[in-house]
């Protein structure tokens, strides 16, 4: 096996050479590769991932009590938008980790809901392998360079949000009425379903979603509506 290419990942993204590349490699191996590889690979990301987690949750948090002053509530949801799916999924694919992810042949062909998961999965096992390998001040200078410094955009945009509540604050400042939420169509068996809904501001249809549920694709639509307001 070629290990270069996760050699030069860590000499330009992660601070330098890693003492101990298997823990990188490891970061970067998802589970369903295992079965496919059961004879040279016995180690998936899972327990570093585990790991990154817990300290991607302590960094942040550090971070957000040290230099602001605002209360209980509104520091959990600025935490919670920076280590969401979507936050750590898109610095992942920023530092280039996804062609170096080992994944089954599966995997590789799956939807783009699922890569974003494992990419933002990939990204905890690797903060956890940086722990390891080189300590907590140098997992803590990743996060802060990946993770915290899009801080700024999350206040300036209101992202961190819940985006039903982003959209009704958006819309009222406009002074129009409460966004409604409207089911447009419900498909597939009870046990897979998917519901489309509108969400509607003066009787005028803004955005659409889907989602496995009424609330999850309520949620989409406001993402969705919330394009025309920013």
């Amino acid at each position: 096996m070629d290990t270069s290419a996760y050699q030069q990942l860590a000499k330009d993204k992660l601070g330098g050479e890693f003492e101990q590349l298997d823990l990188l490699i490891t970061a970067l191996t998802h589970r369903s590769y295992l079965n496919e590889h059961r004879s040279t690979v016995k180690e998936h990301n899972e327990r570093l991932e585990f790991l990154g987690d817990a300290v991607l949750e302590l960094v942040v948090t550090e971070y957000l009590y040290g230099n602001y002053s605002e209360p209980e509530g509104i520091l959990t949801n600025w935490r919670s938008a920076l280590v969401r799916t979507e936050s750590i999924g898109a610095a992942a694919e920023r530092l280039g980790l996804e062609p170096l992810l080992r994944l089954s042949r599966g995997e590789k062909r799956g939807t783009e809901r699922a890569r974003a998961q494992i990419l933002a999965n990939s990204f905890e096992a690797v903060t956890g392998a940086l722990y390891l390998d080189k300590g907590y001040e140098a997992a803590k200078q990743f996060i802060t360079d990946n993770i915290l410094s899009t801080f700024d955009d999350i206040l300036k945009t209101g992202s961190w949000m819940d985006p039903k509540s982003h959209l009704q604050e958006m819309v009222q400042s406009q002074g129009e009425s409460t966004p409604q939420y409207r089911v447009l169509s419900e498909e597939g068996p009870d046990h897979d379903k998917v519901f489309t809904v509108g969400v509607f501001v003066d009787d005028r249809q803004k955005g659409q979603g889907q989602g496995p549920s009424k609330q999850a694709a309520q949620v989409a639509a406001a993402t969705d509506a919330l394009k025309q307001y920013q």
